[in-house]
Order: C-alpha cells, then sequence, then structure tokens
C-alpha cells in the first residue's frame, strides 16, 4: 500500500484504487505508528474513493511534518570511489575508505522538515558551489520506537566541490535552503521492501537527456536495520525520523546540475520522486 500526503488530505493507494481520507489530522501522529500497515488498511475501508485522476493531481506534498531528516554516506563501493576521488588533492581520500570498511556507519544530519522539497518541488544548489550533484537513494522511516514501517525516495542534493575541498565541510556541502527531496509518497508493505529493488535517476536538461544511471539496493554494504540502529542510539524522535541510505549512483566528474535541470529518480515498488533545479 502506499500512503499520499497532500492539500486535500490523505490518499491512499492499494493495487491500482485511490481513496482519500480527508477528516482533518495530524501527519506526524498519523504515520507514528508500529502497526502502520494495519492501521492504513483499517483506514482504507473508511476512506473515500477519489473523485479525480491521482496522476494529474498538482497538490502532492512531502511526506514529512514535523520529523527530521537524516543521511547515511559510503555505503555503496560506488560512493566510497567517488568521495575518495573528489577529496584526494585535499589529502581526505583516506577517510571515507576507512569509514566504508569501519563498523560504525558515517550517519548526517540532513535537513529540517522546512528545507524538505516535495515531488514536482524546485530544489536549489549552492550558489558558492561549482560542482552539484543529485544523490538517489532509498529513504527509510522510522516510527520512534526504532521500527522502519514505510520507504519513500529521496535525493541528497550535495556539492561536491564543498566536500572535496575538505572533509569538515560535509554540514555545509549537505544542508541549506530546499537541500532534500521526498517523496512522492509512503510505500508500506507487509514486509521489507526486496533487496533486488532497483534504483534509477535520470537528468535531463531542456528536454535532453545528460544522465542516467540504476544500481540495486543489494549493492548497499550496510542494512536498513543497521543504520536505524546506530541513528537511535543517542537520539530519540517524537514524530520518527526519515534516514536516506546512501546513493549507488554517481554522476561522471564533468556533470555538475544546473539551473531548470530535472531530476527523475524511480524505485521499485515506491515509485517516482520528480523535481527541478531552481
Amino acid at each position: 500500500m502506499h500512503l499520499y500526503k497532500t492539500t486535500a488530505g490523505f490518499i491512499i493507494k492499494n493495487n491500482s484504487e485511490y481513496r482519500i481520507v480527508d477528516r482533518i489530522a495530524d501527519w506526524g501522529t498519523f504515520i507514528n505508528r508500529d502497526d502502520l500497515r494495519d492501521f492504513i488498511e483499517k483506514e482504507w475501508k473508511k476512506a473515500k474513493p477519489l473523485t479525480y485522476s491521482f496522476e494529474s493531481a498538482d497538490n502532492i506534498l512531502a511526506p514529512v511534518s514535523s520529523q527530521e531528516v537524516w543521511a547515511a554516506g559510503v555505503t555503496y563501493h560506488s560512493s566510497r570511489l567517488a568521495r575518495m576521488e573528489e577529496s584526494q588533492d585535499s589529502g581526505g581520500g583516506d577517510f571515507y575508505s576507512r569509514v566504508y570498511q569501519a563498523d560504525r556507519p558515517e550517519i548526517f544530519f540532513k535537513a529540517t522538515p522546512n528545507r524538505v522539497v516535495g515531488h514536482r518541488g524546485s530544489f536549489r544548489i549552492r550558489q558558492d558551489s561549482t560542482w552539484d550533484v543529485p544523490e538517489p537513494e532509498l529513504t527509510l522511516f522510522a516510527t520512534s520506537s526504532g521500527k522502519i514501517v514505510a520507504y519513500t525516495i529521496g535525493n541528497d542534493v550535495s556539492s561536491r566541490s564543498i566536500e572535496g575541498e575538505n572533509p569538515l565541510y560535509l554540514p555545509q556541502a549537505k544542508t541549506f535552503d530546499k537541500c532534500a527531496c521526498l517523496g512522492p509518497g509512503l510505500y508500506i508493505p507487509e514486509c521489507p521492501i526486496p533487496r533486488d529493488a532497483k534504483v534509477s535517476i535520470k537528468i535531463t536538461r531542456h528536454g535532453e537527456e545528460k544522465f542516467c544511471g540504476e544500481t540495486l539496493i543489494s549493492q548497499m554494504k550496510r542494512t536498513p536495520d543497521e543504520l536505524i540502529e546506530y541513528l537511535f542510539r543517542e537520539c530519540s524522535f517524537t514524530n520518527g525520523v526519515f534516514l536516506m541510505t546512501g546513493t549507488g549512483i554517481v554522476p561522471e566528474k564533468n556533470f555538475s546540475l544546473r539551473s531548470g535541470d530535472v531530476v527523475a529518480i524511480s524505485i521499485d515498488f515506491i515509485g517516482t520522486l520528480i523535481n527541478s533545479v531552481e
């Protein structure tokens, strides 16, 4: 089942049918349930049929309200190589190789809710950066108890020029206004998302494809449960938390995002998140 947050209410998709929960409810409380799948199934039975085409809806919001967004880095071998390359001149390349092999993963704070952009929204790239890329990532939603109950798609927008200059600049390379995209909604399965699920990205500029790539979730070195366990070790989250799990797709060194670029990220079972650069 899928759940979408919209300006008209919460929309539930079951197979190919859509229904709307139009009563007023707090999104954070609504989704922060260890039994979220069972709860949504009950809400489905009470929900009203959608009277318009969901595919044409332009009122989809990011599936976040009061939740923080965190991220994990260097979880794919391709990401390890890219980080080592971009930091080679600053002498920081070895750090990324070490963290890839270490027991403790790299986990960092990504965005407050007001810095998150939803489906079909526009995100920003830093004006003081010269090399900017999108990072397509499977994103977990864990409840306040630390249970993974849903998945969505994340774009961990990153300044590679700033991060490559010095690894200590990571917060500036990652966190700024409109620095994260989430959506289009939550995928709420009965079982964990399959490891053979494919992640793909396509970037177009003036209608021309400039980059595309794909990977599998199975290529991720860390498991979702492992990442969540580390995140919750010394942090609590009242209404749950979103955790981006790292990227396995890195554009070539000569590619950088420009204003007007359109980024489409797809993950099997979840859907497609589309955003443009301001």
